[in-house]
């Protein structure tokens, strides 16, 4: 037998066994529950499109400030050693920076959450 007809038969074979896997769930699926969100069992409180508050756009806005560190901190240190005192210059510098946008932040009120 040529090598793509034994492909082909595996992979009919697999679909074979997907389509059966699917058809088992769907004739043992329960009937009878209307579908909503889940969450542990109870009924949600709220509804899944509410309004958040403002001051969270403003804590993803710092999580994001500091997530951009660290994608710029893993590549600069595996160079450091290679470039010297520039690089570690240049990272404080940068980290300076984002200390600055933290404390203007934190003066404007952006964590205080009462």
């Amino acid at each position: 037998m040529p090598s793509f007809a034994a492909v082909l038969s595996v992979l009919g074979l697999v679909a074979a066994l997907v389509a059966g896997v699917y058809a088992v769930s769907f004739a043992a699926a329960p009937r009878g529950f209307e579908s909503g969100p889940f969450l542990s069992g109870a009924r949600p409180a709220e509804h899944a499109v509410s309004r958040y508050h403002v001051r969270w756009y403003t804590a993803s806005m710092v999580f994001l400030a500091f997530d951009m560190e660290m994608v710029f901190m893993f590549p600069w240190a595996l160079v450091v050693a290679s470039i010297g005192v520039k690089a570690v210059v240049e990272m404080f510098a940068f980290l300076a920076l984002l200390l600055v946008g933290v404390l203007y932040a934190w003066r404007e009120g952006a964590f205080r959450w009462a």
